[in-house]
């Protein structure tokens, strides 16, 4: 069996409570632009920028964040060619963050949240 052809990653779900804040992340500190969204029966907000849509969706159920910000669990991983500019970004928006490197390789990595 053939695997099934996809063409490009075309959006991601992310659980949220907190509505207006992860809007409000998403736009002001990753860039993304908030897009119409069909009119389900749920709160929720469609976001675009870098080929890729992030979709919000209201949940009551979605986690808080909690304790140590922790590098390996399910993430979202986007690329800078600048890290030491994004870092200063993050400092100057109050978000924490844990820094990293990846063993044999020239990569660093920023990791840190969204309001959920």
């Amino acid at each position: 069996m053939s695997p099934i052809e996809i063409r490009y990653v075309h959006h991601l779900g992310r659980l949220t409570k907190r509505l207006e804040e992860s809007r409000k992340f998403y736009r002001e500190i990753l860039g993304f632009e908030e897009i119409e969204r069909p009119n389900f029966d749920f709160q929720g907000a469609w976001l675009y920028n870098y080929g890729v849509q992030i979709h919000l969706i209201v949940n009551p159920a979605a986690p808080d964040p909690v304790g140590e910000i922790n590098s390996r669990v399910n993430h979202l991983a986007l690329h800078v060619d600048d890290l030491d500019a994004a870092r200063e970004k993050l400092i100057a928006a109050g978000i924490p963050f844990k820094e990293s490197a990846v063993p044999g390789r020239k990569v660093r990595q920023l990791f840190f949240r969204d309001p959920d």
